[in-house]
Formats: C-alpha cells, sequence, structure tokens
C-alpha cells in the first residue's frame, strides 16, 4: 500500500478517498491531481509508484509523459503569439508558411490546424515513428501531402502531428523552436516543470508509461483509405515509445510533454484565470473567447466519436463526455486517461496526470471518477 502525499481541502475528501483506493487496488500505479480554485490550490496530491516493479514511489517531482495533455500547452503557445498580434488564427497556414500551400492546402487556416479540421492529420506511407523526430524533413513531407478530406468540413484527429504543424508555423512567426518557445515564454515565466522532450538530466525521476489495451480499431476493415487507417499508421504509435532515450529527446508538440498535474494545471489555469497567473500574463480576455469559437461538432473522421472543438480545445460534448457539464469550459486530455480542464466560469483548473494508460479512446474510467467527484463538490 502507498500513501497518498500532498493537500486537500476537506471538501475534497472524496476525491482522495478515490485516488487512495485506485492506487491501493493497482487500478492506478501512480499519479498525481491538482484542483486550482482562482489560484486557490484545493487539492495537490500524488502517490503510487513510478515503476511497474513498484520499487520507485512517485515523489514531489515526478514527471510522466502526458501524451495529447501536451496539445493544450501547444495551443496555448499559439494563442499566445495570436494575443500579441504575431499570429491570425483566420489567416492562411500558408501566409506563415508558404510551402504549405502546396497539393490543394492553400485555403487552410490556422485555426484548423488548431481545430484538427485541416485534413493533414498524418504522414502519407510509409511513415514509421523515427519519420516524426527530424523536424526539419518531417515538415517538408506535411507540406507537400494533400487533404486527407476537405478541410474545415470535419475534425479528424491529428493525433502524432499537431506539434509538428503549429510548431513550425511558431518556428516561422518567431525563429524559435517550439521546444524553445515553451521553456522561455510559458513554462520558465509561470515556474512550471513541464517540458516538451525532457532533458536528460530529468531522466531519472520519469514515470515510465505502462501501455493500455490496443486500441478498439479494426484497421483492415475499415480500408487503406479512412482517414482512421491513414492517421493510425502515419505513423503507428507504440506507448512503450515514450519510455525510450529516442522519444524523449524529440520533439513531438503532439505528444511527448513531459510534467505532472502541479506543473500543466499551472500553465493551463493561465485560461481559467482570465489570461494572468500570479502577475504572468499571456492571453487577454478576448483571446481567450477565441477558443469557444466552435470549429467542428460531429463524429470525428479519425477517432470515430462525437466531439466538438473550438480553437485549439475540446468543448463539451454530452454524447462523448457526459461527466463534462456543458458549459463555459474546455479541456482535452492525453492518451490513457489524464486530463486537463479549465473551466472559464468557475476559474477553476483540473488536473490528473498518471503512468498507469487505461483504455479506452477520450478519457477513462478513473479520469471520469475524479472529474465528477470534483464536480460533486462544487456543484453542492
Amino acid at each position: 500500500m502507498a500513501d497518498l502525499h500532498g493537500t486537500c481541502d476537506d471538501r475534497f475528501s472524496a476525491l482522495r478517498g478515490l485516488l487512495q483506493r485506485n492506487v491501493d487496488s493497482g487500478a492506478e500505479l501512480g499519479a498525481s491531481i491538482v484542483v486550482d480554485l482562482d489560484g486557490e490550490i484545493a487539492v495537490d496530491l500524488w502517490g503510487g509508484y513510478r515503476d511497474g516493479a513498484r520499487t520507485q514511489p512517485w515523489e514531489r517531482d515526478t514527471i510522466t509523459n502526458v501524451w495529447s495533455t501536451t496539445k493544450t500547452v501547444t495551443s496555448l503557445a499559439a494563442l499566445t503569439l495570436a494575443d500579441r498580434g504575431l499570429l491570425d488564427v483566420d489567416a492562411p497556414v500558408a501566409r506563415y508558411w508558404p510551402e504549405f500551400a502546396a497539393a490543394g492546402k492553400q485555403d487552410v487556416l490556422i485555426r484548423h490546424l488548431l481545430s484538427h479540421t485541416s485534413g493533414v492529420s498524418g504522414l502519407d506511407q510509409p511513415a514509421v515513428v523515427e519519420d516524426l523526430y527530424d523536424l526539419e524533413k518531417a515538415a517538408v513531407r506535411f507540406a507537400a501531402q494533400a487533404p486527407w478530406w476537405p478541410p474545415g468540413t470535419a475534425s479528424g484527429y491529428h493525433a502524432l502531428n499537431f506539434g509538428h504543424l503549429i510548431g513550425e508555423v511558431l518556428r516561422r512567426v518567431t525563429g524559435m523552436s517550439l521546444k524553445q518557445f515553451v521553456a522561455s515564454e510559458i513554462a520558465g515565466p509561470l515556474g512550471a516543470d513541464f517540458q516538451i522532450g525532457a532533458a536528460e538530466q530529468d531522466w531519472s525521476r520519469i514515470a515510465d508509461v505502462v501501455p493500455p489495451p490496443p486500441l478498439p480499431f479494426d484497421l483492415e476493415a475499415l480500408g487503406m483509405d479512412s482517414p482512421v487507417v491513414k492517421t493510425m499508421t502515419g505513423p503507428p504509435a507504440e506507448a512503450s515509445a515514450a519510455n525510450t532515450a529516442e522519444w524523449r529527446s524529440a520533439e513531438i508538440g503532439a505528444a511527448n510533454g513531459h510534467g505532472n498535474a502541479r506543473s500543466v494545471a499551472r500553465i493551463l489555469s493561465v485560461i481559467s484565470r482570465g489570461g494572468e497567473v500570479d502577475g504572468v500574463r499571456l492571453l487577454s480576455p478576448e483571446t481567450i473567447e477565441l477558443i469557444f469559437r466552435e470549429q467542428a461538432n460531429g463524429v470525428d473522421l479519425v477517432l470515430g466519436v462525437p466531439l466538438r472543438f473550438g480553437i485549439g480545445y475540446g468543448l463539451p460534448q454530452l454524447d462523448s463526455l457526459p461527466y463534462v457539464p456543458d458549459e463555459k469550459i474546455c479541456f482535452w486530455g492525453g492518451w490513457g486517461g489524464s486530463v486537463i480542464l479549465m473551466d472559464v466560469g468557475r476559474r477553476m483548473t483540473i488536473a490528473y496526470m498518471m503512468n498507469k494508460m487505461g483504455p479506452g479512446i477520450i478519457g477513462s474510467d478513473r479520469s471520469e471518477q475524479y472529474v465528477r467527484a470534483i464536480y460533486e463538490v462544487i456543484a453542492g
């Protein structure tokens, strides 16, 4: 049995109990949860283990690969540029990245990239995960491709390449890589222990991910022309890749952010708290409103479930996520169940990061338990 550590307001004792039971039962291996109520850290809990053998405890400064939760930081980087007047979300991508206009993509807009509606949700074949490690070569390939569906007409989750597309635009605008920009303009000023990739000196405190069961896609039955198949094989992803030196050394702004609930909540609370955290302002209220401009609402062409996307973030969709209230909330999460939720109306941020990945496409049974428990307190 592993004890939980940290702080928890008495109001959230049921949440603490849930996390403790899941760690005790083995449903969780190691995990961290934070609830930020307009700057008051009501919950900051961590516990369990960093390794499958249960010999290394999850410490206060343990970090892990947070998968697609990374996208929420990448989106914040783009919105920060928009707030500075350096990026227009309604402009063609080709204004900043001229080569991207090739093969019928001249009308793809920045907001199409940020809402997964660009039609470019992966690499054309042949593709292996190592192709994503070379940013320059990957950018050339993405720029040359034709879209896999008419841009702007529907979402098709940009599973592994979201950060390559946004990152190349950011590089063209600022001269910095996405990794550099996040370090110097977001995580650094906010004092957040988060990085895209992971510096080698931090590898000793990383909790390796434990892969989930296979995703429920019959790729052979779907056929090679399906956006599902093209995305899931362009390139195919194995969760165990996240535990390799090559993955940690790469810049994959869709999927290899490393942090914990505290650092992710610190960064994304910028949105929940109106654009400013402890004197560090990244967004204006007007830029935050961009997030809530609905860009897609329907069955996602890649994930196959109903999703709503604003600009950069998911918006509540009760058919697929009934535990997220249909209010002024934006969110996303990572493969295996991590979640970061920004409740703008309540100025509340919820973060849950873990290393044992659960089954499912969006969220997990554990993330649902925790979010429900938090909202029971808030609504009560």
